[in-house]
């Protein structure tokens, strides 16, 4: 599909887009509702929230955020990600009450929310641009290992014995959780893992229609009744056998989703008496930043998706997304982001407009109302594999080996990043890895006073060509203002990086440089890279960072002989 195709069939917006595609963006909201339904619930209880938190979230963002936001086919709702953030303040603020806990969360909710509107505000949509990628992705992947580390112990039907703030403990818990599990509760969540392995390696389109965490989630009601797990009993596995440590155990409707009959009885309100101490503005930080980032970076995926290749308002998002927090956090919900596997899914069901969206939270929204004994039904060991499953995404030996093919100071950065997370907490953790970015870029000739600051010039030449000079050092924490200005410069003219004078290129640039190139090609434009036959890189990764050969030869010595791209 050529430019200007895609420029005529562009989907309307507002009420037009209704109209002239209800009927696919209907279809694609209820597959999506089937996908959010049980992801909702099962991340609300990861965090400590009540099951009901991730639904509110879910309406929230599908009737109201997707009616004021500045994407297209993005869905909102609770993430994975925000998962650690939430526990934690759950955990910290509660000190031991759960209720108090989620109530004053809900607080450090609606005080991020203000401090995400007002980002959005004041044209912050471009926060993520400040953070190295191998530092986010570093993050991600702590994230992944802490559900994991948390979720298998349900997943099997084993309360482990280490404080639930105790991280380290609770991984070290893990093999004995696995040697000596529920068995009943364990073969349900095992079945849902394989469903889930078994749908992500299957190669037919019609039958990957078929949303695997609703497969998951009938498969553990199924087995849920056979074991009969609405009635307390205890049952004996293999009593003759003498290798299994103990034969008793013991199932109910502990190890079932709990929620009110009445949908409103779900609903809470904020307890701001902590909000004059240090844990709450913490909470308040970590929830903002990080449900920013991943909002963000979301929202740009989703843009690479979108096969009539529009673009969102990244400062609309961030705002609109606040505003729905503000509103959840009022009433009980967890922080939505913009939610890149679910976006995806609408995506894929051909989903034409934000109309999607709002589908997926009135089908969410009827089916809590109208049917919360369903809900009831599934067992918690389904829900948490479903996270075991996403938190081995995050972490998977993929996004190491991805990372390591760039360079190994990005393979350095991210497992430093990593072991912040997992020694400190979110936040402390990215400000470790960025700071042992800047670190790295300094060891490799990077002057201090281009840390902050990038030197370069525009110049427009005849017939619509523009000339971006740059000189210096290049890096992610300087190249903001470039990249503000390159993203005002007209479509659908001639965009020319000029690098020959650039003494130090990273690769958060690189990777801008190499999007821009192919995103504005899309819009029509011609966008070319020149003078990087003068440069070295670090790795043979075409995107790697590197340096002007006339500085290979002081601090930071680059060895490889040939030049990546």
């Amino acid at each position: 599909m050529n430019t200007s195709t895609i420029a005529d069939s562009t989907p309307p917006g507002g009420i037009a887009g209704l109209r002239a595609h209800w009927k696919n963006d209907l279809v694609s909201g209820f597959l999506v509702f089937l996908i959010a339904l049980p992801l909702c619930l099962g991340i609300a209880m990861a965090s400590g929230f009540p099951p009901m938190a991730g639904i509110i979230t879910a309406v929230v963002g599908g009737l109201l955020v997707s009616r004021i936001n500045g994407s297209h086919v993005t869905i909102n709702g609770p993430a994975a990600g925000l998962i650690v953030v939430i526990l934690a303040a759950t955990q910290t603020l509660g000190q031991g009450d759960a209720m108090q806990g989620y109530r004053c969360t809900l607080a450090a909710i609606v005080v991020a929310s203000v401090l995400q509107i007002a980002l959005g505000l004041f044209k912050a949509g471009r926060l993520n641009a400040y953070f190295p990628a191998s530092v986010v992705h570093g993050m991600l992947a702590a994230i992944g290992i802490i559900i994991l580390a948390k979720q298998i112990h349900v997943m099997v039907g084993v309360k482990p014995e280490a404080a639930s703030d105790d991280l380290l403990a609770t991984i070290a818990e893990i093999p004995r959780s696995l040697l000596d599990p529920n068995p009943e509760i364990a073969l349900i969540g095992a079945v849902g893992l394989l469903i889930l392995i078994a749908w992500s390696l299957m190669r037919s389109r019609h039958l990957k229609m078929v949303p695997a965490p609703l497969l998951v989630v009938i498969a553990g009601m199924a087995l849920g009744k056979y074991f009969d797990l609405d009635h307390e009993h205890i049952y004996m596995f293999h009593p003759d056998n003498p290798i299994l440590p103990h034969h008793e155990y013991t199932i109910g409707p502990k190890f079932l989703v709990t929620i009110p009959e009445d949908f409103t009885a779900g609903f809470y309100f904020p307890d701001f008496s902590k909000v004059r101490t240090a844990e709450f503005w913490g909470a308040v930080i970590s929830i903002c930043l990080v449900g920013s980032l991943e909002t963000l970076l979301s929202a740009v995926a989703v843009d690479k998706l979108d096969p009539y290749k529009r673009y969102s308002d990244l400062n609309r998002d961030l705002t609109a997304v606040g505003a729905g927090n503000l509103v959840c956090g009022m009433i009980g919900g967890l922080p939505m982001i913009a939610e890149i596997v679910r976006s995806s899914a609408n995506i894929t069901n051909e989903a034409k407009t934000g109309w999607s969206n709002f589908f997926h939270g009135t089908f969410l929204l009827l089916f809590v109302a109208l049917f919360p004994h369903v809900i009831h039904e599934i067992p918690l060991a389904s829900l948490a594999a479903l996270l075991v499953y996403t938190g081995f995404r995050l972490a998977s030996p993929k996004e190491f080996a991805k990372t390591m093919d760039i360079g190994w100071e990005q393979l350095t950065l991210f497992v430093i990043t990593i072991f912040g997370v997992l020694a400190t907490d979110l936040l402390i953790g990215v400000a470790i890895g960025i700071l042992a970015k800047l670190v790295i870029h300094m060891l490799r000739g990077v002057h201090p006073k281009h840390l902050l600051k990038i030197s370069y010039r525009v110049e427009e030449r005849p017939a619509g060509t523009f000339v971006i000079h740059i000189d210096g050092s290049a890096i992610f924490s300087n190249f903001i203002a470039l990249k503000s200005e390159v993203a005002d410069l007209p479509v659908g003219k001639t965009v020319i990086f000029d690098l020959s004078d650039a003494d130090f290129i990273d690769h958060t640039v690189m990777e801008f440089i190499d999007h821009f190139r192919h995103d504005y090609a899309q819009r029509g434009g011609r966008c070319e890279i020149r003078g990087l036959e003068s440069h070295v890189p670090y790795s043979n990764h075409p995107l790697a960072a590197r340096k002007r050969r006339s500085q290979a030869n002081g601090p930071g010595k680059v060895r490889l002989g040939r030049q990546a791209g």
